[in-house]
């Protein structure tokens, strides 16, 4: 039988990251042998995730990364049981790792890498969802995690002349629309990408209304822009990105006017394409 020394334990910790009685374990199971003790400790530790892929992991962070120069980046929602790990050194550079990962490659397979963090943390863990990004033609990509990494916003703005994407106000711009996204939770840029079925759907709510039964004996006509009036500041203002108040300026105006205001100071035209707003336990956790 080998020795098994004190380095070689430590060794096969720094290695692995798994604990020190196991990878003693290990050890002496492979007589030694480092490259057979890291794959004991790989078995175990699928088994060991196998095990706790059943426990609910609703809790967890939102992590992202960007591309150098901004022309992608990456959305990703990775859970676990318990905050107290969710703010764990450890996790929390474990979901970064995973983040420039898949944006480098979105097909890569974590799911060695997923059972080796299960096994050193002792908590079920799920790379539940990510949404990655890509500039088409001019524009920037940029990201923000709220205090907390509980929220998390990726978005993409696009300008006609590239030379406007290299500018501090372009940049500025791009930074307030990420928090703009975080803070006001917008589900789609424009009004024209609203489902009209969701459209119509809300009109019956505003019709059921006490207020509005009230208003029964009107004319069809008056009833008609009463219920125009109250979607536009009840459901487009809330829905709609480029509908809302712009939060820097305190709503004083919207985020479409406050778009078309830098546009006109860089003289080029400036669109937010699209965007995602992730936060912890919207989706599902997998398991």
């Amino acid at each position: 039988m080998a020795d098994i020394t004190p380095a070689m334990v430590a060794k096969l910790r720094e290695m692995t990251g798994a604990g020190l009685m196991d990878c003693k374990k290990a050890l002496v199971e492979a007589n030694g042998d480092m490259d057979k003790a890291v794959d004991i400790l790989c078995k175990k530790g699928a088994a060991s995730a196998e095990k706790k892929a059943s426990r609910e992991a609703k809790e967890g962070v939102i992590v992202q990364s960007i591309q150098a120069g901004a022309r992608a980046g990456i959305l990703v929602e990775i859970n676990c049981e318990t905050d107290f790990v969710a703010r764990n050194e450890a996790f929390v550079a474990f979901c970064d790792e995973v983040a420039r990962t898949l944006l480098a490659n979105p097909k890569a397979d974590l799911e060695a890498t997923r059972t080796a963090q299960v096994a050193k943390i002792g908590e079920n863990i799920q790379i539940s969802r990510f949404h990655r990004m890509e500039v088409t033609g001019n524009g920037l990509v940029a990201a923000y995690i709220h205090t907390g990494a509980k929220v998390g916003v990726l978005v993409e703005v696009g300008a006609g002349k590239e030379a406007t994407t290299t500018t501090e106000e372009f940049k500025q711009l791009v930074r307030d629309i990420t928090l703009q996204i975080a803070a006001g939770h917008p589900y789609v840029v424009s009004r024209n990408e609203v489902d009209p079925a969701l459209i119509a759907k809300e009109k019956e709510i505003i019709l059921a209304g006490d207020d509005m039964k009230k208003l029964a004996n009107k004319p069809a006509q008056a009833i008609a822009a009463i219920v125009e009036g109250k979607l536009e500041k009840k459901f487009f203002q809330g829905y709609c990105l480029l509908d809302q108040g712009f939060v820097k300026r305190n709503s004083e105006v919207t985020v479409k006017e406050h778009l078309g205001t830098v546009a006109k100071q860089l003289g080029d035209e400036i669109t937010i394409r699209h965007f995602v707003r992730f936060q912890v336990g919207e989706a599902p956790a997998a398991v």
